[in-house]
């Protein structure tokens, strides 16, 4: 990375990070959620700029809408949230269907309503997460994590690496960068854990762990290979439809589909882990 390109990325970093970790401790729920849907649509706009660039034309405006009522529903009535899903994704291929030339009709249904799972379902575990029990603990693990996770791919990867990852999807990750990304979320994770446990000792519980290290080590593995993929997949759409970066929104980082892509997956399968330890 050129030194321009890294200063840029470090100084996008130092300004977004303290306000989305300001965000999680401060914010009102209603807040959070309106922040994170706005990401969605940011992405979501991007998501249908790059299935425009692959020749497919769905309709920027109805999906958007679609997401909308998605993190709206989800903040008013969570329990209807499933059942939103279903009827919009619905709505989206009946409106594809009439609205776009009978040619174009089957790859712009596919891409909306793959858009709003890619783009909106799957953000809507973060305001899930935070609204939680130990929510802020929980949404600070997994960004943390993730980022962490980004943090050593990246240096790990440039210092070390030497066997290519997925060079079909994305030439530049290593396998090298990848254990290190692996051993940046399980680092991370280890810091959150004493932090946690330092702050206890003096009756501040900002943050809390409850369980085992092994349990919380665990959720970073899972979390981080989540993230990895979620970052692979996001670099095999654009290379199908021969683009580089999803956007130009964020100095360094490319787009906001760019930066938040390893969230794509690994949010919602900390969501679903944390359902399914309470079934």
């Amino acid at each position: 990375m050129y030194p321009l390109a890294c200063m840029k990325r470090i100084l996008t970093a130092l300004v977004l990070i303290p306000l989305v970790i300001a965000l999680v401790f401060l914010g009102p729920d209603w807040l959070v959620t309106l922040a994170v849907g706005a990401v969605s649509l940011l992405a979501a706009w991007e998501y249908l700029g790059i299935a425009h660039a692959a020749g497919s034309k769905p309709p920027r405006i109805p999906v958007l809408a679609a997401i909308s009522i998605l993190f709206a529903v989800s903040f008013l009535w969570p329990d209807k949230l499933v059942a939103t899903l279903g009827a919009l994704s619905l709505a989206l291929l009946v409106y594809d269907a009439f609205a776009v030339p009978v040619a174009e009709a089957l790859q712009a249904a596919a891409n909306s309503v793959f858009c709003l799972m890619y783009t909106g379902f799957t953000l809507i575990a973060l305001p899930m997460l935070r609204s939680s029990e130990d929510g802020k603990s929980l949404v600070t693990f997994l960004l943390c994590a993730v980022w962490a996770g980004d943090i050593f791919a990246m240096y790990v990867g440039r210092t070390l690496g030497k066997h290519k990852l997925a060079p079909k999807l994305s030439p530049n990750k290593t396998w090298e960068g990848a254990v290190g990304s692996l051993a940046g979320s399980v680092l991370v994770t280890v810091g959150l854990m004493y932090l946690a446990a330092q702050l206890a000792r003096r009756d501040i519980l900002t943050l809390a762990f409850p369980g085992t290290l092994g349990h919380w080590l665990l959720l970073a593995v899972v979390v981080n290979l989540a993230a990895q993929v979620g970052d692979l997949a996001e670099s095999a759409l654009k290379r199908s439809a021969g683009v580089k970066d999803s956007g130009t929104l964020l100095p360094g980082h490319g787009g906001v589909l760019d930066r938040i892509d390893a969230l794509l997956l690994a949010a919602p399968v900390l969501w679903y882990a944390q359902v399914i330890q309470h079934f």
